[in-house]
């Protein structure tokens, strides 16, 4: 059992709080039961799991399967382990996986995505994603000076389908849009201060949605590109939403049209 928060394995899994920590090991972090449950199900490599007494005793049959999947299992005191976690209230498991960025290529038989620009926060992210997979959208792509995709708040924010879809970070935002856009994708730009709603859009074709910055929202290089801008009424006195829930308003409008029309 690992009793001392000084054991190079605690400073080792601290280090990955931090994007330095994770690019350097190519390892990210996974706190808690249920991100492990779906970590397993997912066949992700799992490097190192540190349980704590009461956690096994509470899942037996968890510990057996990911034990099994890891490099190394560790036992640590509850005072350990909430020293390599990044929550204030460990539930008694953090495990360690390796970083497979996810290098998506020209999706066939596109149907809907997102375009996330500069996005800071990573509560905001997780969100998106979870809402996302619930869609079952054909995947994200991230501005590479966005948010880490591998952030421990992403990971737990995502309540697990981080998984499940497809996320890419990439440096040239507007070349994948046009190569979309010159296979008949449809792309849509949220904006305040346009007319149209996003109610009036036809979501039922191959569209990708634009997001923007919390605070600064969309780009001019990325408006531009737009084959439609759109809104999100807001009642007087509101300047803008958060951009989880406009997420999710336009991706359940999308998935309420596309039900109807089937």
């Amino acid at each position: 059992m690992i009793t001392s928060v000084r054991n190079p394995l605690v400073k080792q899994i601290r280090q990955l709080h931090r994007t330095k920590g994770r690019r350097e090991q190519n390892l990210f972090l996974l706190e808690g039961t249920h991100l492990l449950e779906t970590a397993c199900d997912t066949n992700c490599s799992l490097v190192t799991l540190c349980y704590t007494e009461q956690w096994f005793i509470r899942y037996p049959q968890l510990h057996s399967k990911a034990s099994q999947k890891a490099q190394r299992s560790e036992l640590v005191t509850p005072e350990v382990l909430e020293t390599m976690a990044t929550t204030v209230n460990p539930d008694g498991v953090i495990t360690t996986a390796v970083y497979q960025p996810l290098m998506t290529s020209a999706i066939a038989d596109f149907r809907l995505g997102l375009i996330l620009e500069r996005l800071q926060d990573p509560g905001n992210l997780g969100t998106i994603i979870r809402t996302a997979a619930a869609i079952e959208i054909d995947g994200i792509w991230l501005s590479d000076d966005s948010v880490d995709i591998d952030h421990p708040k992403v990971l737990r924010a995502s309540a697990g389908a981080w998984f499940h879809l497809p996320i890419t970070m990439t440096s040239d935002l507007v070349n994948l849009i046009k190569t979309y856009q010159e296979g008949g994708v449809k792309v849509i730009a949220t904006l305040p201060d346009v007319n149209r709603t996003y109610w009036d859009l036809d979501l039922t074709q191959p569209t990708l949605i634009l997001l923007g910055n919390e605070g600064a929202g969309l780009s001019q290089d990325l408006i531009n590109l737009a084959d439609e801008t759109v809104t999100i009424p807001l009642g007087k006195g509101v300047e803008s939403l958060n951009v989880a829930i406009a997420a999710a308003l336009i991706l359940y409008e999308a998935k309420r049209q596309r039900t109807m029309d089937n």
